[in-house]
């Protein structure tokens, strides 16, 4: 058998596995990309066994197929416009009842579904010992045990998939739901049916549901489709819901849901479970949780584990960085013996080497950090980390989901405040919202780790974990900060309850930890060779043109000269040649474009402790954090009065009499809050939906950034430092 084209789709509430079993059927054969039309991450690969081949989609995870959030809508439009030829559904073995929920509502769309049982092993820690076959009977779909962060049940699941995939028919669960909503149900239904262009799409009872659940999203498709048709249905439900608001004090989007639950408590009760487990028993994440989340120990305890991957990070790294530094600097002296002088050689030397090296140099500190923080969120730590922050942020007139979408924009160190923007749609409040996509750009993403561990290396290699937990306690104090302003000024409004689910804890597979650490990893080699290497060269030729004037050029060149024809000891001459091409050097580089932008904001930026080479890197951190580093050093390369300088960006800078341990102080606060970086601010203007909101971003934080640099370094130089 055949089936290259076929596509299969995995399914379920997030903390159910999911992830995990689709890294561990597809492997290294994944690709990643966006759902057509919606910013939310696609995931797909291949799983090959024999002849056959089928394509396996991994959904976002969500809990409903009511379209609420963007992950949500993406999941359904797969499942409406693509139509797999199945759906697995990874259901949570011990949350049985509550993970069937979704299971219904799959088979109330009439998609086909096979169940995936998974985490059998925590069900049996937990007393739960599941019937599986009387399950499978019941629902009338098949259901396989599985154990995905071991791999246990995969292949049978696949072999159950590959079997019953041709042979399953589109037949959609029809719910009773009260005489009440029945008869809505039916009358709805069969004005659907009529229009072609909808019923040829959907099935129309559960379009009708729908409607019933007020899902503007098939709504507003509804009404495009036909505007009679959607002002008939709307009648048929504001009918009822009035009358069930009379009647029983309730919606139909309630007691959808109480019906959906009895249908799955009655096939509970039919000889699913073997052995009840016992309600009032303490389950070991329960155990855990009444230490990590205690009011007093568990902020320390996260203190301390943050502190810990720091220490890790810079530990572990310390000797991979120094043999990728010295490997970039072995290349840019070959290029150096092996180059004759030409615009070419400045290129490729200062332009590639020097300014996309000092960004690469650091892929093993972000490897390091990505595998520390995977083992926090596939253990379950960060949703705890989420639960803690909750009583903090409702202070400061933040949602506690918010504490999600800072921790992915690098709460902890290595996100990115992109899908940190785009977390904040799971926000129902538009005003809290708006105040997180605002300020998530404040925390430590991955394009600033680069800035930071250069500044920390070369300034504060004593205490580089210390140094790294202070600075992400400044950036998540910032933020919280400039959260509570906007929320009392421009962003006033009510705060809104918060609940969340705490998954289990589990133990990381290494697999697992090493496919999500490569994943992000790559990410960040793949734009510091695409984005930070055409930044780079572009910045080189505006720090190399316009070429100094002929007239200077040519009194260096009368400098050497004599050079050359008075000092007779060889080694007095290389060096006093060295200080000349180094002078000339920075004159070319203050003459260019670059330099004369940044000379002209160093009256300003000086304030802060910023010469004017620093301008030119920040300028250039507009368009991404990360070319900070390689713009400095391209500009040291380039511009260098020092001509002992061993070669490494972080001891030029240290060595450098212009910098101090307070001037890199005063630069990490301004990278930590300045302006984010382009794709950020289209990002916010778009899940805004006002370009004003992308704007003030920018500006707000930017000139916020100033004012508190400047406090820094004036601050600090008052106090001696």
């Amino acid at each position: 058998m055949t089936a290259m084209s076929a596509t299969i789709a995995l399914a379920g509430n997030p903390n159910a596995g999911k992830t995990t079993l689709f890294n561990a059927l597809t492997g290294a054969r994944q690709h990643v990309g966006n759902y057509p039309g919606v910013t939310v991450e696609k995931k797909s690969g291949t799983w090959v066994n024999g002849d056959l081949k089928l394509t396996v989609v991994d959904l976002p995870g969500t809990y409903s197929l009511t379209a609420y959030s963007p992950e949500e809508v993406a999941a359904r439009d797969f499942l409406v416009r693509e139509q797999p030829q199945m759906v697995v559904n990874i259901v949570d073995a011990s949350n049985l009842e509550r993970h069937l929920y979704l299971t219904v509502q799959f088979m109330e769309m009439g998609v086909p579904v096979l169940i995936a049982l998974n985490m059998m092993d925590v069900a049996k820690t937990r007393g739960i010992d599941i019937r599986v076959d009387r399950l499978a009977d019941l629902l009338g779909v098949p259901v396989i045990p599985t154990v995905a962060r071991s791999g246990k049940g995969k292949d049978e699941l696949m072999k159950t998939v590959a079997a019953a995939r041709p042979s399953v028919e589109k037949k959609p669960l029809r719910l009773s739901y009260g005489e009440d909503l029945d008869s809505a149900l039916n009358q709805m239904e069969s004005m659907i049916i009529k229009v072609k262009s909808l019923s040829g799409v959907y099935d129309a009872r559960w379009l009708a549901l729908k409607f019933l659940e007020n899902d503007r999203k098939i709504m507003a498709e509804v009404k495009t489709a036909d505007s009679g048709l959607y002002e008939s249905l709307v009648t048929i439900r504001d009918t009822v819901t009035d009358h069930l608001k009379k009647t029983l004090d309730t919606y139909p989007e309630a007691m959808i849901a109480d019906y959906r639950y009895g249908y799955i408590s009655s096939i509970m009760k039919q000889g699913v479970l073997a052995h009840r487990y016992d309600e009032n028993r303490l389950y070991l994440s329960d155990r855990i949780d009444k230490v990590l989340v205690n009011r007093l120990a568990g902020p320390l305890i996260m203190a301390a584990v943050l502190f810990g991957l720091y220490a890790f990070t810079f530990t572990f790294s310390e000797a991979p960085v120094a043999w990728l530094e010295n490997a970039i600097a072995w290349l840019g002296a070959s290029a150096d013996a092996h180059m004759a002088d030409s615009l070419l050689k400045s290129l490729v030397i200062s332009g590639i080497i020097d300014g996309v090296g000092g960004v690469l140099g650091f892929a093993p500190l972000i490897m390091f950090m990505f595998f520390g923080i995977s083992i926090l969120e596939d253990s379950g730590y960060l949703a705890r980390v989420a639960f803690m922050l909750d009583r903090v942020f409702r202070v400061f007139g933040l949602h506690g989901s918010s504490v999600m979408a800072f921790i992915v924009s690098g709460g902890i160190a290595g996100g990115c405040a992109v899908p940190g923007v785009m977390a904040s749609r799971t926000l129902r409040s538009p005003k809290e919202r708006l105040a997180t996509l605002l300020t998530v750009p404040f925390m430590n993403c991955g394009a600033k780790l680069p800035v930071f561990a250069l500044l920390v290396g070369a300034f504060f290699s004593k205490n580089e974990a210390g140094m790294m937990m202070t600075i992400t306690v400044i950036s998540w104090v910032g933020a919280l900060l400039a959260a509570k302003l906007l929320r009392v000024t421009l962003i006033r409004g009510e705060a809104t309850p918060f609940v969340m689910e705490l998954p289990p804890y589990r133990l990381p597979t290494f697999k697992g930890l090493l496919i999500h650490t490569f994943e992000r990893t790559f990410q960040y080699v793949k734009k510091a060779g695409t984005t930070i290497l055409g930044i780079s060269i572009l910045l080189w030729a505006m720090m190399t043109f316009p070429e100094l004037p002929s007239d200077v050029s040519q009194g260096f060149e009368a400098r050497k000269a004599h050079i050359e024809a008075t000092v007779t000891d060889k080694d007095s001459a290389a060096e006093a040649l060295a200080k000349v091409d180094a002078e000339e050097g920075e004159a070319a580089l203050r003459h260019s474009a670059a330099g004369r932008i940044g000379s002209a904001m160093e009256g300003l930026s000086s304030l802060a402790g910023f010469d004017w080479r620093t301008n030119i890197a920040l300028v250039g951190g507009f368009a991404a954090k990360e070319v900070i580093v390689s713009t400095l050093g391209t500009a040291y390369s380039m511009g260098e009065v020092d001509a002992e300088d061993s070669g490494s960006l972080k001891e030029a800078l240290a060595a450098n009499p212009g910098w101090s341990p307070l001037t890199a102080l005063s630069l990490i606060v301004f990278t930590i809050f300045y302006a984010p970086c382009f794709v950020t601010v289209v990002c916010i203007v778009k899940e805004s939906g006002s370009w004003k909101w992308g704007a003030f971003s920018m500006a707000f934080n930017t000139v916020a950034a100033f004012l508190i640099s400047v406090l820094v370094y004036q601050g600090g130089r008052l106090l001696g430092f």
